[in-house]
């Protein structure tokens, strides 16, 4: 196998992984946070319903107070 041949066959792979996750990653079903007025999830069936998983936390670098 020729140095260009192993160049060309490891991007065509490499690019292929790479959209075959792409397409795994938008198969997935979304989470809708922001979407019950809270910036967490709120579970929509179970022994949990309507309870809300996390929230979403920022820690801005440049906040020097508690």
């Amino acid at each position: 196998m020729s140095r260009f041949n192993h160049l060309l066959n490891s991007y065509r792979n490499k690019k292929e992984n790479e959209r075959k996750r792409n397409i795994l990653d938008r198969s997935k079903p979304s989470i809708e946070t922001n979407g019950a007025g809270t910036t967490g999830y709120r579970f929509k069936a179970g022994p949990h319903k309507d309870q809300v998983a996390g929230h979403i936390v920022v820690t801005h670098p440049n906040k020097n107070y508690r």
